[in-house]
């Protein structure tokens, strides 16, 4: 056997190990979600979606909770990391020491486990500043953790601009600041829109940095974003430790479809905007 021939065979040998190992997460991520829906379906109702918490369990105050945490956490950390991301690729040095340092310290705080934001949360808003339990404290220390992801996807998607439209605009009389918002955040718009529909489904999916801010109040709808309130997360764990688990199995089941639908969204905008940023360029 020549050595050619030797390196085609392990050249196959590495696709066939590489397609096994494929099969295999798809076989193991297929095997939960169908448990999750087997064990769940069967047991989701009206009383259960948008019913009030009475002699059965509901998770409409989740459903709210859920909801008012996304879009606070969004609401902050979009713009101080689009603006950040902003800062870092049109108005600094690539290899300044000022940009080493804030992706180091992003790279750091994206690394750090959950329950030491909820640590933080709770120690800073819910016991320095009073909020004590509240969605407001649980939201923004969830934009504070979904900050980092924010900051570098969105760098990555301005960084994937053509330079050469940046010099074409400026060279036809635009400003920086026009050139940034005609030219470079309509070409990464969809990566932009990606990062912060992903940001979005890791909220949803958090359950440690809520228990700390927000307790777990899941038989009374929040009055207002200084009450305490619950989310689909907090539920499972509340609905499975206290002897409800068809409840949690249910609950599972509506996050399980969050999830799933709001990774959908992220493709179909990307290829929405994607087609849009070619017809622009």
């Amino acid at each position: 056997m020549t050595r050619h021939q030797r390196q085609i065979r392990r050249a196959q040998l590495l696709r066939i190990f590489a397609q096994g190992m494929l099969f295999l997460t798809l076989l193991m991520l297929s095997g939960i979600v169908i448990f999750i829906l087997a064990s769940g379906l069967p047991h989701i109702n009206m009383q259960l979606l948008f019913g009030d918490y009475g002699k059965y369990p509901s998770i409409k105050p989740a459903l709210l909770g859920t909801l008012s945490l996304t879009l606070l956490a969004l609401v902050i950390a979009a713009p101080i990391g689009i603006g950040t991301a902003l800062f870092l690729t049109e108005y600094t040095r690539t290899r300044s020491h000022l940009i080493r340092a804030i992706r180091i310290a992003s790279e750091t705080l994206s690394g750090i486990p959950s329950i030491v934001y909820g640590i933080f949360g709770y120690l800073v808003f819910a016991v320095a500043l009073g909020f004590k339990y509240s969605l407001l404290g649980g939201g923004i220390t969830l934009a504070i953790m979904i900050l980092p992801l924010v900051v570098r996807s969105t760098e990555e998607s301005l960084l994937a601009v053509p330079q050469s439209l940046r010099e074409a605009s400026l060279a036809l009389g635009a400003s920086k600041v026009r050139m940034i918002f005609t030219i470079v955040l309509p070409c990464a718009m969809s990566g932009i829109l990606t990062s912060l529909i992903l940001a979005a489904g890791r909220v949803i999916s958090e359950s440690a940095v809520l228990i700390l801010t927000i307790g777990m109040v899941v038989n009374k709808m929040p009055e207002s974003l200084m009450s305490p309130g619950t989310s689909l997360a907090l539920d499972v764990y509340y609905f499975g430790s206290n002897g409800y688990p068809e409840q949690a199995a249910a609950t599972g089941v509506v996050l399980l479809i969050v999830m799933i639908g709001i990774n959908l969204l992220a493709v179909f905008l990307g290829k929405v905007f994607g087609k849009g940023e070619l017809m622009h360029g």
